[in-house]
């Protein structure tokens, strides 16, 4: 994908910098973990500095000094699940500020211009995020209205030249909804591409969080959505595992909060990818001797592991030698330092499994 802030070659995992900043880490250590782009939330910076604000500040790539591509998500996701008391009418929807419970409203012509003034380089149009429980008449009005909003969004996107407010290309990506249901899933891909956007993203409450129900929507519409055109499974990335199975149902863009949140909590991967088969039938699996593909730096066996996190893996924590028994105890004391060493190692190894994902599709397209 080109953008104004550079490429980004796929398949990719995309940090989540929910407010401007992936959390634990400064830009440089971002930068540091080979992130092609990161992802903003429209929700949470719309409320937190403020569009004002950040327009002033010359938008989120400036504000946080961040040269490279930033996408940014449509703040549907978030005004459902954080507000408490959101309000879904026709023409958008009518929610509190989870901070102080100030009210707001977010229409698709707001969201989309929300994320102008953020300034992302991509954006989406605004949808409304489908639980896995609704039932096949809820569903269908939401899916309704999520296409209504998305023609909504790509209009109010062409009225204003497909710009953001600093004068710099936006691409569009449509979201593709329908709950758990089959048809409307696939009415919906079909939908989008024949309103057609730059990308498609996958989106509802299943999407990344029910790793079954994942790969069933993916594979209820993977023959509907274009080849050329790149497809985002949003919120997938809890694990390894994730990653590598939605790659080979020909998915392209992945994030999750998952790998700063395990950090924090002690949990960190390890293991590797592996190839299975030769020639066309070679298929990469992730192997770990842990459960999870991931260990628990709190564990007492661990204060005297004098290994590093990963033999594989090069980020700045492994490849400084800061070892695992070392890591156990700045955890154990809550030592800031932790956070910061345990976050980087956890984005850059997700980061890497998609760079060796990307060079087996290189390899494997270069042999046929």
């Amino acid at each position: 994908m080109t953008t104004p802030h550079g490429n980004v070659e796929t398949p990719i995992f995309m940090p989540v910098g929910t407010q401007g900043s992936v959390k634990s880490l400064d830009t440089a250590d971002v930068e540091h973990t080979k992130a092609q782009i990161i992802l903003g939330n429209t929700y949470h910076l719309y409320l937190r500095p403020g569009m004002e604000r950040l327009e002033k500040l010359g938008g989120l790539h400036t504000f946080m000094g961040w040269g490279k591509p930033i996408l940014t998500d449509s703040g549907g996701y978030q005004v459902f699940s954080l507000s408490g008391t959101s309000e879904i009418q026709e023409n958008g929807v009518a929610f509190k500020s989870h901070h102080d419970g100030s009210k707001h409203f977010f229409s698709p012509d707001t969201s989309i211009q929300i994320q102008r003034q953020i300034g992302a380089d991509i954006i989406m149009a605004f949808d409304e995020c489908t639980p896995d429980a609704a039932d096949e008449a809820y569903a269908r009005q939401a899916l309704d209205r999520t296409h209504r909003w998305a023609v909504e969004s790509k209009q109010f996107w062409e009225e204003n030249k497909k710009l953001s407010s600093y004068g710099k290309y936006q691409a569009l990506f449509g979201i593709v909804q329908g709950g758990m249901h089959e048809e409307l899933r696939q009415e919906s891909a079909r939908f989008m591409v024949e309103t057609g956007f730059d990308g498609y993203a996958v989106g509802g409450e299943t999407i990344g969080y029910n790793r079954k129900g994942t790969v069933q929507v993916m594979e209820w519409i993977e023959h509907i959505l274009p080849t050329n055109a790149p497809r985002y499974a949003m919120g997938a990335g809890l694990g390894p595992e994730d990653i590598v199975q939605a790659v080979l149902l020909g998915f392209d863009m992945f994030d999750c909060v998952g790998p700063t949140r395990l950090a924090r909590n002690g949990s960190l991967y390890e293991g590797r990818l592996v190839f299975k088969g030769k020639g066309e039938a070679q298929t990469p699996v992730f192997k770990s001797s842990n459960a999870n593909g991931r260990i628990s730096i709190s564990r007492k066996e661990m204060a005297l592991d004098t290994t590093i996190i990963s033999p594989e893996c090069d980020c700045y924590t492994c490849s400084s030698g800061y070892t695992r028994a070392y890591l156990h105890h700045l955890y154990r004391t809550k030592e800031l330092a932790y956070y910061r060493l345990a976050s980087i190692h956890n984005v850059r190894f997700m980061i890497r499994l998609t760079e060796q994902l990307r060079k087996w599709i290189l390899d494997s397209s270069q042999e046929n």
